[in-house]
């Protein structure tokens, strides 16, 4: 039988991050997962990324984490470049006008989850299980029950869930869910340009849906993300390499130049899914679990390591009893608060950036013009951007 102030179902990035915080903190930890330990990083770049805030490096370095994700691979970006590909809309913004070293890293997500398993493993109070399933979750009024799928059992005082966007125990424990598919699908590949991305991380906004262009640490490479229907998604998988390419290339307006696919493309679909219910007795939602976003702004990993950050403040300052039923109240309405709130934007920038109505156009066209040119505006709109 093992023993644990909290179990963590899930070892994903936010999973992970709590579980480091809390192990810091003199606070026993075991995560579950099904999945595989983290294999060592390889010369190839993983398909699936994040845009770092600086927000979230913080809590990283603080954690100790952020010297070996330099060290394997990250890259800085100082500029950004959101335009609109249907009107003459542009803003653009650096990191000399908000007086910053940098505006975020763009971080393949195997390599966040290196870090912390790695640092992880350094941690006397925190047990690490994958290639691990549970078979039952029960709950008494203090403690939490898990029987693992081999028969050994797990007592916690708290259970986090940091399962995905599909989260079983939040089904399991019947916390209702709002739901809307974006009727979007994910594109993402990893792209060689031949002009150097110059550390600036591009966006234009398509009648079909948004295209990320992400630098990565190699000057000439990013990665992509592009949004777009569902039948757009299934025609850009199925071209050959080199239509795929000119089909890149002219969807960024030829900005970097030629583009040339480095890997294979992967697709996922889009939906927003928001949890009305995060606590249920001992048993808590974070990350995916409770909220997924479009990621037209690149805030669906940032708003999971802001949960995980404000959770271990509050269970590391828990003096009188640990996980209270305030603690748990306390986390789930600042959290749904602000998941609420970049949930409505998201929405709300995908309407206005959908389509090709004149009205919307001018609107975009005029609404980023603005923007771009009225600095104090300008100067508000970028630190919402880089999570300040």
């Amino acid at each position: 039988m093992k023993q644990a102030q909290v179990c963590i179902v899930g070892g994903g990035c936010v999973g992970l991050t709590l579980a480091l915080g809390l192990a810091k903190a003199d606070i026993s930890v075991v995560v579950l997962d099904g999945a595989p330990t983290q294999a060592l990083p390889t010369d190839e770049y993983g398909l699936r990324v994040s845009a770092l805030s600086i927000a979230s490096q913080t809590l990283l370095e603080q954690l100790n984490v952020w010297p070996e994700i330099i060290a394997q691979r990250a890259c800085a970006y100082t500029h950004m470049d959101v335009r609109d590909a249907d009107s003459f809309g542009k803003i653009t913004f650096n990191n000399e006008q908000l007086e910053l070293e940098h505006l975020g890293h763009i971080v393949e997500n195997d390599i966040i989850r290196y870090a912390l398993i790695k640092e992880l493993e350094q941690q006397s109070n925190a047990t690490l299980m994958f290639d691990t399933q549970y078979q039952q979750i029960h709950q008494s009024e203090s403690d939490v029950f898990i029987t693992l799928k081999s028969g050994e059992p797990i007592i916690a005082k708290l259970l986090v869930a940091a399962d995905g966007a599909n989260s079983a125990i939040r089904k399991q424990f019947n916390m209702a869910l709002s739901f809307k598919d974006y009727d979007h699908h994910a594109l993402v590949a990893t792209v060689k340009t031949k002009e150097p991305h110059a550390n600036t991380a591009r966006q234009v906004f398509l009648p079909t849906g948004p295209l990320a262009f992400l630098p990565l640490s190699d000057a000439n490479t990013h990665s992509i993300v592009w949004s777009t229907s569902p039948n757009h998604c299934d025609e850009l998988l199925a071209m050959n390499d080199s239509a795929f390419n000119k089909a890149v290339m002219a969807a960024i307006d030829g900005q970097c130049g030629l583009c040339e696919v480095q890997s294979a493309r992967a697709a996922f679909p889009l939906k927003m899914r928001y949890a009305q219910q995060w606590v249920s007795g001992k048993v808590v939602l974070i990350g995916d679990a409770a909220h997924t976003i479009h990621p037209l702004a690149g805030l669906g990993m940032n708003l999971g390591l802001k949960d995980a950050a404000y959770l271990i403040e509050l269970l590391t300052s828990d003096s009188k009893e640990f996980a209270s039923t305030r603690t748990l109240r306390d986390y789930e309405r600042t959290r749904k608060l602000d998941a609420q709130k970049h949930i409505a934007m998201m929405q709300g920038l995908k309407e206005l950036f959908e389509g090709a109505n004149p009205v919307k156009k001018l609107i975009r066209g005029v609404g980023l013009s603005l923007v771009d040119n009225l600095g104090p505006i300008k100067h508000l709109f970028a630190k919402e951007a880089i999570g300040k």
